[in-house]
């Protein structure tokens, strides 16, 4: 959705408040494409800050069906999506200030709600995701995921090096 920001960078300087729905079904990245299975209106505030600046508020929420990374079942996720951004957009002037915020989602007088999602969604995208704190995983011989079942796979994951230790505890319990 495209919204139009002349009201707001003209003299008047009028607030854009808008309810936006979110139009993104699948969020595709460099990792995968992952389905938006919900999705919440994103409550919009656009006020300008003075000198070709705006400020943007923002809120709403989404859930992601996003893969375990041990055992890789569909694990739904809710992503919040609350910021607030100050942006300049001037584009005669390229100025790197630390108090303003990447734009890539205004042209000229018109503002890119699906970009603005996709960056806060790039942004708050959880870094590591289960499905329980305590999931098993996938055997890393066979593939099967070992929070279904135990499977018949030796256990080869120990390093031959460390069997000593391993007797040691083996054969004191107490240890």
């Amino acid at each position: 959705m495209i919204l139009d920001l002349s009201s707001v960078l003209s003299e008047q300087h009028n607030t854009i408040e808008q309810t936006v729905p979110v139009e993104m079904d699948v969020f595709q990245c460099e990792t995968g494409s992952y389905e938006l299975v919900r999705k919440s209106d994103l409550s919009l505030c656009i006020a300008y800050a003075g000198d070709k600046k705006l400020e943007i508020f923002g809120k709403g929420e989404v859930t992601a069906v996003i893969p375990c990374d041990r055992c890789l079942a569909d694990v739904k996720v809710d992503i919040s999506l609350s910021f607030r951004r100050k942006v300049n957009v001037n584009p005669d002037t390229y100025v790197e200030a630390d108090d303003l915020d990447e734009s890539n989602y205004i042209d000229g007088y018109n503002f890119d709600v699906e970009q603005l999602i996709y960056n806060e969604l790039l942004a708050g995208w959880p870094t590591k995701i289960l499905c329980s704190e305590d999931c098993k995983g996938i055997c890393s011989v066979c593939g099967q995921n070992l929070n279904k079942g135990a499977c018949d796979c030796e256990d080869t994951g120990l390093d031959p090096r460390m069997s000593v230790i391993r007797d040691v505890f083996k054969n004191f319990k107490e240890v």
